[in-house]
């Protein structure tokens, strides 16, 4: 039986992602599919890839060398790929956009909608991710990330400068302003070391009242007086449901830029929705930097 090179894939993700449960996600396709295209492989290649056991899959030293091959394969298809689609000059095709949810629901969405109306011949897909997505690998054309260090490896540019401060909700705030004796309610990111130093001096008498994991979260707690939290000025300042916590100022936070892989960055539609994106932004500093409130 000859080798299907797709085959290969499957085992590919099945190592990269630890099992078939994560590859059949990443896949987007079935445990059964997945293992099924992985015993195709081992039958065309007449050796074990995989050894099963109750935990899962583990890869064989035959295993690991086909998926040091598939991703060779990989990287020179989208290699190819970036190469081909750097030559397309032509305002018009698909062009796939990825942003964190909040960025897209806040602020970039109508930014879409201006660009689909000046560019009706380019389809735009966007994938809302709060994780990174893979430039290299094709898994987007333009990114949108929030960072202060977003690597050597992508280019574009920074957008605009962010701030934030600590929100509260209109009732707590009212509260606090009564009796400003009360303790401070506060909404702890898992991942945060805790509130800033400010809020430390200005509010020893604190509590926390709920641990979130996600800004989403956050937001409709604040929205619902549990507590305050941090969160940048763009997603807190324009919310008619929360205000500035009193006596904090702007906290330095992380920078969003847009960009793209470098084979790809001066292709017609990546340039001109980069140049689009960046002067619509430019106009959206003040809301970003907290200077609109």
């Amino acid at each position: 039986m000859p080798l299907d090179w797709n085959d290969l894939r499957f085992v590919l993700e099945t190592v990269r992602q630890g099992g078939i449960s994560g590859a059949a996600r990443a896949l987007r396709v079935n445990h059964a599919t997945v293992a099924r295209r992985i015993t195709a492989a081992e039958a065309a290649m007449g050796t074990r890839l995989f050894d099963r056991h109750a935990s899962g899959y583990r890869p064989t030293e035959a295993g690991l060398e086909a998926a040091r091959s598939a991703e060779q394969m990989e990287a020179a298809s989208h290699d190819l790929g970036r190469r081909i689609g750097a030559k397309d000059q032509a305002l018009s095709g698909s062009l796939t956009i990825t942003a964190p949810q909040l960025l897209f629901e806040r602020a970039l969405a109508p930014i879409l909608r201006q660009f689909a109306d000046l560019y009706p011949a380019i389809e735009l897909k966007v994938l809302a991710a709060n994780r990174e997505l893979n430039l290299s690998r094709m898994e987007a054309d333009v990114a949108f990330r929030i960072s202060d260090t977003p690597g050597d490896t992508l280019v574009g540019r920074r957008v605009t400068a962010q701030n934030a401060t600590v929100y509260v909700g209109r009732d707590q705030a009212a509260r606090l302003r009564d009796d400003p004796a009360l303790p401070l309610d506060w909404v702890r990111f898992a991942h945060w070391p805790g509130p800033p130093e400010v809020i430390k001096q200005n509010w020893p008498n604190r509590r926390v009242r709920m641990t979130v994991d996600d800004m989403y979260a956050a937001i409709a707690a604040v929205r619902e007086n549990i507590g305050a939290t941090r969160m940048p000025c763009f997603l807190g300042d324009p919310d008619p449901l929360m205000e500035r916590l009193p006596n904090v100022p702007l906290l330095p936070y992380r920078s969003l830029w847009v960009l793209a892989h470098p084979d790809l960055a001066k292709s017609a539609k990546v340039s001109a929705f980069t140049d689009f994106a960046a002067r619509e932004f430019a106009a959206l500093r003040p809301l970003f930097e907290g200077a609109a409130a």
